[in-house]
């Protein structure tokens, strides 16, 4: 270990602590292999107010054990109800789209979600306030060498970065940097103590460049989101209550409940995004694994929300990288390099299908020339005829 010049070794380190990393953590712990996560911030992170989950996110979410919990904390959107309403203001038209066939849906608080995870690792699993400055290989050891902000290093003999689209470890691997959708996105939450009124849909409200979401976690409880159209350069403040007061700006002309589900919001959850991605192109020729580092997560397919997979595909690479990895540990494959070789096999065809339905959604919402839609049409209508199928997909067993 001091020759290494590393202050200590684990077997499988995992860098960031959110959705991916806690999953990771969780399906490795259920494999019986031991982990260690590394997060930045002081405590666990819920940014992002809700995610969708999708059929194919329960299948894996069964199989990390914690699938039966998170039911609890959110209404299904079932049956007749479970469909997306999209409204053209300006135009006075409307679509249902009906979902009715493809499954269990529901919308989660994002603290659920990370909270249930962590609460299911043996303590000691997470280690906050590590912050990583660099990966390098160590050149005796040829593991993997993480330096941290306090000078700390830390070998691994297996590397995992989860950490976002910003990630040190896939740049560590060469994948080039993610690129920026000219659409921008405020989201937050809103309460009602004394209960809602609105049905268990997926609401999508259009005027103009300007459309706003509405998902329904509980009878109390309404996930929101208003997406906009700027400048991919264009910069846009923090502060909680001068986003809150831009999201209301930009929905002048809306009903009166959607801009009074604004005005009162919980500041806490109001975040603001300019939506990344990585494009699929790079998924498909980019490198995923050097040695015995890889990515999961947004590190490794960040994309826009506009298939709500963002997060179910994350918790797909845990249980993926659960199974392989733990068939080092029963003598089924030969060392940890095959394992992760296997995991990249098994999602890269996944994650550059939904990448690429995701981009050519994207270019279909955004204010792009006449010509490139209907391009965009085509393709989809040859690739993509069922565009649902994607909720269908299982990562099979832990």
């Amino acid at each position: 270990m001091e020759s290494s010049g590393c202050d200590e070794i684990q077997e499988i380190v995992i860098v960031g602590g959110g959705l991916c990393g806690l999953a990771t953590a969780l399906a490795l712990h259920r494999k019986g292999v031991k982990s260690v996560v590394l997060e930045k911030s002081e405590t666990l992170r819920s940014a992002g107010a809700a995610i969708g989950v999708l059929p194919n996110g329960w299948k894996a979410l069964d199989q990390l054990g914690v699938a039966s919990h998170l039911r609890t904390t959110a209404l299904p959107l079932q049956g007749i109800s479970n469909r997306m309403r999209i409204t053209w203001m300006d135009k006075g038209n409307e679509k249902f789209t009906p979902y009715k066939n493809i499954g269990e849906v529901r919308c989660l608080k994002r603290s659920d979600i990370v909270e249930t995870f962590a609460d299911a690792l043996p303590p000691k699993t997470i280690r906050f306030g590590c912050d990583i400055v660099s990966v390098e290989m160590d050149p005796i050891t040829s593991l993997p060498s993480l330096l941290l902000s306090n000078g700390k290093r830390i070998g691994a003999k297996v590397l995992i970065g989860c950490d976002g689209w910003r990630s040190i470890v896939a740049s560590f691997l060469g994948l080039k940097p993610a690129k920026t959708f000219r659409t921008c996105a405020i989201r937050g939450l809103t309460s009602y103590p004394n209960g809602h009124s609105f049905p268990l849909e997926f609401v999508r409200l259009i005027i103009g460049q300007t459309a706003v979401g509405r998902l329904p976690i509980t009878d109390k409880l309404v996930h929101w989101f208003v997406s906009v159209q700027q400048g991919i350069d264009a910069k846009f403040p923090q502060d909680t209550q001068v986003i809150k007061q831009r999201a209301i700006e930009a929905l002048s002309g809306h009903p009166a409940d959607v801009q009074e589900m604004i005005e009162k919001c919980d500041l806490d959850s109001v975040s603001f995004a300019h939506l990344k991605y990585r494009a699929p192109w790079d998924l498909m020729f980019g490198n995923f694994r050097e040695k015995t580092v890889t990515v999961a997560g947004d590190a490794m397919h960040v994309m826009g929300p506009f298939l709500g997979q963002g997060g179910s595909s994350g918790i797909e690479d845990a249980v993926v990288l659960g199974r392989n990895l733990a068939k080092t540990i029963n003598g089924s494959c030969f060392d940890h390099e095959e394992a992760l070789d296997q995991y990249i096999k098994e999602r890269k065809m996944r994650v550059v299908k939904l990448a690429t339905q995701s981009y050519l959604t994207a270019l279909l919402i955004e204010n792009r020339p006449m010509l490139t839609k209907i391009v965009v049409v085509a393709v989809m209508a040859i690739f993509f005829r069922n565009q649902s199928a994607h909720t269908q997909y299982d990562c099979g067993l832990l």
